[in-house]
């Protein structure tokens, strides 16, 4: 069987998921960018070709660089412009001769606020925020090669990520938690294993031109998130604060601007996914689960 190759355009926290479950397959290699030196140097010290970029640095090479690429990664963040990866390289991808798929990673934001009701991938997005409209900016931009040379393009809109390293549990432990309460407002989230059994699946079928929604099945109020995880930590959980009271920095107000419910029913139906952690207190048991895991291993 010939080896697949997986090149990374923004090779972070999901990408270095994914990255390891194929490596735990067998049959792939895993290259991509950072933007970052140290970065790029932790990388290839564990054996990942790393290449610098972002809208300074583009590949300097790219035809030699992804000749044998066959499935492609982009989490590159947009700016108002669009996807540096798309203004960079689109005219490269296009002719890769071995190319079989390609996962831009996008948000949910690209729906917009939509005073709590419930969106799936029918309805039509409006984003509301400029987060969600580079989002959707970026989206067009690579639906835009589907539609004009059948590049197999796939978006997925992602819902809050977290996972071991990156979850309520580091904010509760770190001090920086707060329970804020805004009536009616929910959020919806996705563990970063689950959203990676969906790129592996969609990769193993591709469906090109078609678009995902990635969460889990319960939307839920960030302050419950908090509370449940300071239960699992045995803390005692911070003071419920009313959102009008509380002074957030710009991004955090954004994520508030937002108040939507996201449907997953395609990936279910259309991938078979059955969610590893299907709400968010079996996501945060699984982060601890996994913490431990790690410990025991590197007291051996």
């Amino acid at each position: 069987m010939q080896e697949k190759q997986l090149f990374c355009f923004g090779h972070g926290y999901t990408c270095d998921y994914l990255g390891h479950a194929l490596a735990e397959e067998g049959g792939w290699t895993v290259s991509g960018t950072t933007r970052d030196p140290d970065k790029r140097t932790a990388l290839q010290a564990r054996d990942i070709k790393t290449y610098l970029f972002d809208f300074d640095t583009p590949l300097p090479d790219p035809i030699y660089m992804l000749r044998n690429v066959t499935h492609i990664v982009i989490s590159t963040p947009p700016t108002d412009n669009g996807d540096p990866t798309f203004i960079a390289h689109a005219h490269d991808i296009v002719g890769l001769p071995n190319l079989e798929w390609i996962g831009y990673l996008s948000t949910t934001g690209s729906y917009g606020d939509r005073d709590g009701g419930w969106v799936d991938e029918g309805s039509y997005p409006r984003p509301s925020t400029k987060r969600g409209s580079r989002r959707l900016k970026a989206e067009e931009q690579w639906m835009s090669l589907f539609y004009s040379h059948n590049v197999p393009v796939h978006i997925f809109r992602l819902a809050g990520i977290y996972g071991p390293g990156r979850s309520a549990l580091d904010s509760v432990r770190s001090g920086v938690a707060r329970r804020i309460d805004k009536p009616g407002h929910a959020f919806s989230r996705t563990h970063v294993e689950d959203i990676v059994q969906v790129l592996k699946t969609s990769m193993e079928n591709p469906k090109a031109g078609e678009i995902y929604n990635v969460c889990d099945d319960m939307p839920a109020p960030s302050h419950e998130v908090i509370d449940y995880a300071c239960q699992l930590l045995g803390i005692e959980s911070p003071p419920l604060m009313p959102f009008d009271m509380v002074d957030l920095a710009p991004i955090t107000q954004s994520f508030y601007a937002d108040n939507k419910r996201i449907r997953n029913d395609k990936i279910k139906e259309d991938l078979g996914i059955v969610l590893k952690y299907p709400d968010y207190k079996q996501g945060l048991q699984g982060c601890l689960d996994a913490e431990g895991y790690a410990k025991e291993n590197a007291e051996r």
